[in-house]
């Protein structure tokens, strides 16, 4: 679907999509983006591209989504869990 605005024309992908998630990936993205170095290293070279800060911000949660997706579908490097067991009786003293 196009989209423009003035001076940008873009082509917008899906209007609808997970809110929550969205968020979710907006508050990483502006935190990392206060604290981690690599992080404004990586918005520092997307600026240099030309992009704006929120198109570079764009691509920042784009990114995160793929590294979040991809560690989630890596299997776990820990053993299987504990085998679960049921507690231990106590003496009821009624």
């Amino acid at each position: 679907m196009p989209v423009s605005s003035g001076k940008r024309d873009r082509h917008r992908l899906h209007r609808g999509g997970d809110r929550q998630l969205n968020r979710a990936l907006h508050t990483i993205a502006i935190t990392r983006a206060q604290r981690d170095p690599e992080t404004r290293a990586y918005l520092d070279r997307k600026l240099a591209e030309g992009k704006t800060r929120k198109e570079a911000i764009r691509c920042l949660k784009r990114h995160l989504a793929r590294r979040f997706h991809h560690l989630l579908r890596e299997p776990p490097d820990a053993p299987a869990l504990m085998p679960v067991t049921a507690p231990p009786r106590v003496a009821c003293l009624i």
